[in-house]
């Protein structure tokens, strides 16, 4: 039956959105609602955006997504797991804008991931001073490097991060990124406060979920007032750890309830902690013999064919992984989320939208098909190539990201 006319005549018929609808974020109106996830691309040598790394994210925005997004970019040079990662400083805003205005020129949006590595680090860089985290503990990762031990920060200490996060956005802004992406997630500095298990402080920094949370949501204070209105906040967080004592659902939902207070523009939901359960965001292989391989030090190779098998346990890949925890957070606020983990196929895309999601954020499927978008929104593509192996992790320290099904490395080193 045609629908009635009324005062304002006919009705138009409604139109339900799908992955590929324009979306708005915060300020941004994306031409659709798949983003590309902060994934480490290891294509700053020195510390240094490349060619590379311009050309890498390039590419995607070329191959339709709406937003990509530069991986793990330190506040600070104390904040980097390793000598060879980014930092944020003046002197590299014009290879940034590079990238930024290569991304413009496809059509898409450009963000940043900001973060600071807390005590998951070896970077012997910082004059041998040990990392700094919540609370004392032992450094696994640094172990072989030199650091065994990680320190607790002062009140200083965290006044001064606070501030580095502040100045670093304030960067991006100017390196022409649309968004910044603030990493509260995977086990760095502020998912470290967050987690009960690591953060044994006592002082207001510490104990209570409340007390967890104040220095994430001082970092994203500062962050907002250096952004300004026109650009769009994001932040990815965990939904579990991911082991036994660490956050679990229950605070994960009441953690996007305040970054949802606090005005972020999106939460990217995620899960795992890079120190203790480093698969649990990926799923799928296990990619030891490849790290090995490609590892420059000799005491890190001997420490993976030591301790490796124990520490990166595995976890069956399953399309959609995070789904069922996602579906509680969705109940819980109203803010744009963006749904990750195991979307491989335009079905888990489908799947995503009418499940509530305002956005979907892809990583190895991407890296796997830098052009999957285009091609699925033409119907050219069911879904991706992307097998789970997760061999990519191991091609990071071997001269950048890419796809072991491309074949063998055919160039040398990002450069």
């Amino acid at each position: 039956m045609p629908a009635r006319l009324g005062a304002v005549g006919m009705m138009p018929p409604q139109k339900f959105p799908t992955a590929f609808s324009p979306a708005r974020l915060g300020p941004l109106e994306l031409r659709n609602r798949i983003i590309k996830t902060a994934t480490y691309e290891g294509m700053c040598p020195g510390g240094v955006p490349s060619a590379a790394l311009v050309e890498f994210h390039r590419r995607l925005a070329a191959g339709g997504v709406a937003m990509t997004t530069v991986a793990y970019c330190s506040v600070s040079p104390s904040g980097r797991t390793f000598g060879e990662q980014m930092h944020m400083h003046p002197g590299i805003v014009p290879d940034l804008r590079r990238l930024t205005e290569a991304v413009h020129r496809e059509g898409a949006a450009a963000s940043i991931q900001l973060s600071h590595c807390g005590y998951f680090s070896r970077n012997r860089a910082t004059g041998g001073r040990r990392p700094l985290g919540p609370s004392f503990r032992v450094n696994e990762y640094g172990l072989m490097s030199g650091l065994p031990f990680a320190g607790a920060m002062t009140e200083a200490d965290i006044a001064q991060v606070i501030a580095d996060f502040g100045r670093a956005a304030a960067l991006a802004v100017e390196a022409g990124f649309d968004a910044v992406e603030i990493h509260l997630g995977h086990g760095y500095l502020l998912s470290q406060f967050l987690s009960p298990a690591v953060n044994r402080r006592r002082d207001r920094f510490g104990g209570s979920l409340e007390n967890r949370l104040r220095l994430p949501l001082a970092v994203l204070a500062s962050v907002r007032d250096a952004l300004g209105p026109a650009s769009a906040l994001l932040v990815k967080t965990n939904l579990r750890d991911g082991f036994r004592g660490g956050l679990e659902l229950d605070d994960a939902v009441e953690v996007v309830r305040r970054l949802e207070a606090a005005g972020v523009d999106a939460v990217v939901m995620s899960g795992g902690f890079v120190s203790k359960t480093p698969l649990f965001l990926l799923r799928g292989g296990k990619p030891l013999a490849q790290m090995i391989a490609v590892e420059k030090s000799a005491l890190h190779r001997l420490s993976l064919r030591l301790f490796g098998g124990r520490f990166m346990r595995s976890y069956p890949f399953e399309e959609m992984f995070f789904l069922p925890e996602a579906r509680a957070v969705r109940r819980a606020v109203r803010l744009p989320l963006v749904l990750l983990g195991g979307i491989v196929s335009r079905a888990n895309l489908e799947t995503a939208v009418a499940e509530g999601f305002e956005f979907v954020a892809l990583g190895r499927a991407l890296i796997a098909d830098p052009d999957l978008v285009r091609r699925m929104e033409r119907g050219e593509l069911e879904r991706t190539r992307c097998n789970a192996c997760n061999q990519c992790i191991g091609e990071m320290d071997a001269g950048g990201v890419r796809c072991v099904l491309d074949g063998p490395r055919q160039a040398g080193p990002a450069e």
